[in-house]
């Protein structure tokens, strides 16, 4: 008799939630330029969102403690000529957010903490080397102040920020391109273009190092992004339009590690990816859920997880760095979805009983601090990340601390039941050896008095009925 075997994970219960409505960020005018990016961007302290905005292009960017309705005056940072097309947080500042527009520019911007009530348009720097929109913009994983943008020129452009001058350019490819995504150390990135092929170059080499023809054999766009074991996750289309993910090895591109169908939809997949957890989030424009599965070492090698549904199409997405996570409620992502006037988080994560710091669900993970100057990865030299400990990030529940009393509990000895002689107001009486006896019935004070009265009563009623007799 077989037994169907479950396959053990500890991400399979993972549920998503929608926080309350006055958590959310309401009235906010998302952007209705026609571009397949995410329209948003969020770190541990600031929300960005790109708007709709009159008179070029425009992004609101939000403390993610002013929830609730926003304030009509609330300022916006407006400084390019044309619509705003993607947004990124640098992972090494908070405070640092890079942008591109269709006026060709890439521009990086200082956020204070404290926002103003006027609109930020002084840019730290502009990058001008691009002669037509551009349309992705993505900060190095790993080096301070590396900075990758592309456009629709077809140029792949990698600056530094710090002094404002390219440092590499790249024409490989020969169409538009869809999406740039670093691998863990920075030393690679890969690209998906509009003539089908997936590609993966080394950019001090300035060369295309692996190459596949149509990874999905789809015309419509495709995602491709780097897992922590350095395989290709991508997201397209089949021949027959239907929305398909697969798993690819850069060194042996001949043939999938996977390939699975989802469904039937017009909405490009754009994959979210958790390197400490392996996990990959597949947002679809125009969707109304959110897929999520797990890469393993064993087949099928991509695990479908769950579906978070809800009601309204999603217009864009935000992924949260898993340091800006809350670990006392065991929350392993959060995703702040977009709809056409406000932003919704929604939270995943895995179900625990206990309030401790979950070990096994949070190992060290990137921290924000640089591991190499901008010099030293010019010349060759890779690093990880710098790694921190999540656990600083917990904070338990106040209903769960522990008030230590200044006396021990244990050391006191539990009070004596009180006899009924005791709670009627009367002492015992002193016995053999000095002992404590309680006293009898009659020797109970007022007793004695009680008896008489009653005895007294009892002889006049036998006196009245002698009289009645006689």
């Amino acid at each position: 008799m077989s037994r169907s075997i479950v396959r053990q994970s500890k991400f399979r219960h993972v549920f998503g939630q929608a926080v309350k409505t006055e958590q959310g960020y309401d009235d906010i005018r998302v952007s209705k330029v026609t571009w397949d990016s995410s329209f948003c961007a969020v770190n541990p302290k600031f929300l960005a969102v790109i708007v709709e905005s009159s008179g070029g292009g425009a992004f609101l960017v939000l403390p993610l403690s002013k929830m609730g309705r926003l304030d009509k005056n609330h300022p916006l940072v407006t400084g390019h000529a044309g619509p705003v097309l993607d947004i990124d947080w640098c992972p090494h500042n908070d405070n640092i957010l890079a942008s591109c527009s269709e006026d060709t520019t890439a521009m990086v911007w200082q956020i204070p903490d404290q926002m103003g009530t006027q609109p930020i348009s002084e840019p730290i720097v502009v990058l001008e080397g691009h002669s037509k929109r551009v349309g992705i913009v993505t900060w190095h994983p790993t080096a301070r102040n590396i900075l990758l943008t592309a456009g629709s020129d077809n140029l792949i452009i990698i600056w530094n920020v710090g002094t404002g001058e390219a440092l590499i350019s790249m024409d490989d490819h020969p169409d538009l391109i869809y999406n740039v995504s670093w691998n863990r150390n920075g030393s690679l990135f890969c690209t998906t273009c509009k003539d089908r092929r997936l590609r993966v170059c080394d950019p001090r080499k300035r060369e295309v190092v692996a190459e596949r023809m149509a990874p999905h054999e789809g015309i419509r766009p495709m995602r491709a992004i780097f897992t922590r074991d350095g395989n290709l996750f991508t997201t397209g289309f089949t021949r027959m339009s239907q929305r398909e993910l697969g798993l690819w090895d850069p060194t042996h591109f001949e043939e999938p590690i996977a390939l699975l169908e989802l469904d039937t939809s017009n909405g490009v997949l754009l994959p979210y990816y958790d390197p400490d957890t392996n996990m990959v989030y597949l947002c679809g424009k125009g969707d109304s859920s959110i897929r999520y599965f797990e890469i393993t070492e064993e087949p099928p090698y991509v695990h479908y997880l769950s579906t978070f549904s809800s009601k309204e199409p999603q217009r864009g997405m935000g992924f949260m760095p898993k340091r800006g996570v809350d670990v006392s409620k065991c929350e392993i992502a959060r995703l702040y979805k977009l709809h056409d006037k406000k932003c919704e988080p929604i939270a995943m994560t895995v179900p625990r009983k206990s309030d401790l710091f979950q070990d096994d669900l949070y190992p060290d993970t990137a921290g924000p601090d640089p591991a190499l100057e901008p010099e030293e990865w010019l010349e060759g030299r890779d690093e990880d990340p710098i790694l921190q400990s999540m656990r600083d990030g917990y904070v338990p529940p106040k209903s769960r601390e522990l008030k230590v009393a200044r006396k021990n509990v244990l050391d006191s000895r539990p009070t004596p039941r009180r006899s009924m002689s005791s709670r009627d107001g009367s002492a015992n009486l002193p016995g053999k050896n000095g002992e404590t006896v309680e006293p009898t019935l009659l020797q109970r004070p007022g007793i004695l008095d009680h008896w008489t009265a009653v005895k007294t009563w009892y002889t006049r009623s036998l006196d009245c009925c002698k009289d009645l007799v006689y």
